[in-house]
C-alpha cells in the first residue's frame, strides 16, 4: 500500500497551552498533510478528508519536539481511500542541560494514532489505482 511521511519540529507558535504544550489538533493537521500527499500520489488530486473513524492521543507533545507523521492507504474504494496514521516523537529538547541541547530518542514515542477516510471524486481521479500502486512500489 502507498505510504508517506513528514518530519518537522514543533515551534513555540504550535504551543497552545501552559508549559509549551502543543494542541493535539496539530497532529491531525499533520495527518491531513500526509493524506494530501498520499492522494496526490495515488490519484493526482488532493481530494477531501471525509472524516476520522478513530483518534488516540497517547502522549504529550511540546514545543521543540520533532514529530514524524506517517500515513498509509489501507483500502481503495471507487472514490474513497481508507488511511491509517501515526505520529511519533523522535527528538526532544533538553532544557535541563541547556537552551539548545536536544536528544534523539533511541526508540521513538507514539504520540497519536488515527484512522480516517478521504475521497477523490471519480471526475478528479487522474491515475488508475492499479497503475499508482505499481509506480509507488518501484
Amino acid at each position: 500500500m502507498a505510504k508517506a511521511m513528514i518530519r518537522l519540529r514543533m515551534s513555540l507558535a504550535d504551543a497552545h497551552y501552559g508549559g509549551e504544550l502543543v494542541d493535539g489538533a496539530r497532529m491531525l493537521q499533520l495527518f491531513g498533510d500526509v493524506a494530501t500527499e498520499l492522494l496526490i500520489r495515488s490519484d493526482g488530486d488532493e481530494g477531501l478528508f471525509a472524516g476520522y473513524e478513530k483518534i488516540e492521543f497517547l502522549a504529550p507533545v511540546y514545543a521543540g519536539d520533532y514529530i514524524e507523521a506517517i500515513g498509509e492507504i489501507t483500502h481503495y474504494g471507487n472514490s474513497s481511500r481508507k488511511m491509517r496514521f501515526e505520529a511519533r516523537k523522535v527528538i526532544v529538547p533538553r532544557k535541563d542541560i541547556s537552551d539548545s541541547a536536544a536528544d534523539v530518542l533511541e526508540e521513538s514515542q507514539i504520540v497519536c494514532r488515527a484512522t480516517g477516510t478521504c475521497v477523490v471524486p471519480k471526475a478528479k481521479q487522474r491515475h488508475s489505482t492499479r497503475v499508482s500502486n505499481l509506480a509507488l512500489a518501484i
